[in-house]
């Protein structure tokens, strides 16, 4: 699968909760239900969890709340990183870097946990190396 990059810059095809992932593995659904409540602090139910990506306007999406989507297809741009208010507030407030999510545990976050439930967020590193290349 070709990488699908969402539009605050997170990778939809790693992600555990992208539809096709879910169809293939329906397990995945408990797994980052687990994972996100240990490193994010928010659970959903394992039925929740299935999501279409945010890069077509129909799709359905996990976060019914995301203020992200609309200022992205608002302002008809492929993702924030080309955006002119880069990094504004809406993107801010969801931003996922690997280092200042380990600065909040005592232990290492294991390699298998960091592939499952936290590289497909970590948006902050994707959208600058995004900036830099427009």
């Amino acid at each position: 699968m070709d990488p699908i990059i969402s539009l605050c810059g997170m990778r939809c095809d790693l992600c555990l909760a992208y539809r096709p992932n879910v169809e293939a593995h329906s397990d995945y659904q408990q797994l980052l239900s687990d994972g996100w409540n240990k490193y994010f602090g928010f659970r959903l139910t394992p039925e929740e969890i299935i999501c279409d990506g945010c890069v077509l306007d129909e799709n359905e999406t996990l976060d019914k709340t995301c203020q992200v989507r609309p200022c992205v297809i608002e302002r008809n741009i492929t993702n924030c990183a080309a955006c002119e208010n880069y990094i504004c507030d809406k993107l801010e407030s969801i931003l996922v870097d690997i280092n200042t999510l380990q600065a909040k545990f005592d232990e290492p976050i294991p390699e298998r946990d960091r592939e499952l439930f936290i590289f497909p967020h970590e948006n902050r590193q994707r959208l600058e190396k995004l900036r830099k290349n427009t």
